[in-house]
């Protein structure tokens, strides 16, 4: 069995120096595929997840009881592969209710997770910052109490939620997480490189996360020059999974034909990787 002491010293070392990319399965065969690619981190996805339930993304979609199954099994999947939790805003909104759901997640024996500051509201879809810093204060108490160095990442949902100054609200909150005690802070779906490397230089020199969920025209090594520390997928994988399944689907319902399942990855291959 997996040490879980050793994949969360392992985690942050990753996050000393370097960049490194943490792909986003979705399910326990898919972390076992990305395991056996060499990659040394994973995270989930709640959107991948979600899908497979045929639920929306949304922590109101999604119990905690729900979500904390789901990341044991990606976390047993991953065997000696560190993984980082996709923790929405932690299923509560109480401060109180954040730290059980924190203690709750550590459990599951991940490396890391995230909080969010997005209420998963279409009225009011970030909580103020009041509010956020609270709710992360007592996320972060949970974990130092656990004594287990877990790692926190704050997200700043203002880019995903459509704020009207997405950069200048993220870099204001972030910094804000950082002084909280966040260990990672991270601004979901910022595109512009002037814009990542202001993130980063407002919150030096804790790590930033940078979401990579469709071709930026950068590669691993040009976004390492922009001082990213960690590149992570979120629902990228998943939804191509879908497209393959969707490619292959439509013809069949639509024109009775079965052009869509040429080229597949083997029965074979799969089948011996999960120790047929």
């Amino acid at each position: 069995m997996a040490d879980t002491a050793a994949r969360r010293v392992a985690f942050r070392k990753l996050h000393e120096s370097g960049c490194f990319v943490m792909p986003n399965p979705w399910d326990a065969g898919s972390a076992v595929y990305l395991r056996a690619m060499g990659f040394k981190a994973l995270a989930t996805t709640s959107a991948g997840f979600g899908f497979t339930k045929a639920l929306p993304d949304s922590p109101l979609a999604m119990t905690r009881e729900m979500v904390l199954r789901h990341l044991a099994k990606i976390v047993s999947a991953a065997g000696d592969v560190p993984v980082n939790a996709d923790y929405q805003s932690g299923y509560a909104d109480d401060p109180a209710g954040v730290a059980e759901s924190v203690r709750q997640c550590i459990d599951t024996g991940v490396a890391g997770l995230s909080i969010e500051d997005a209420t998963g509201r279409d009225d009011i879809p970030l909580y103020e910052l009041t509010e956020a810093l609270e709710r992360l204060t007592a996320a972060r108490k949970a974990i130092d109490e656990s004594k287990t160095g877990v790692l926190l990442t704050a997200r700043a949902e203002c880019f995903l939620v459509g704020h009207e100054d997405p950069v200048r609200e993220s870099i204001r909150r972030l910094e804000a997480y950082a002084e909280a005690g966040a260990d990672v802070l991270f601004a979901p779906d910022v595109r512009r490189p002037e814009d990542i490397k202001a993130i980063i230089a407002a919150v030096r020199p804790r790590p930033v996360n940078l979401l990579v969920s469709a071709d930026m025209g950068l590669t691993v090594a040009e976004i390492e020059k922009l001082g990213v520390r960690r590149i992570s997928v979120g629902s990228a994988l998943a939804r191509a999974a879908w497209t393959g399944f969707i490619r292959a689907a439509k013809p069949l319902a639509e024109r009775g034909s079965f052009a869509g399942l040429n080229d597949l990855t083997t029965f074979d291959e799969l089948n011996t990787l999960f120790g047929g």
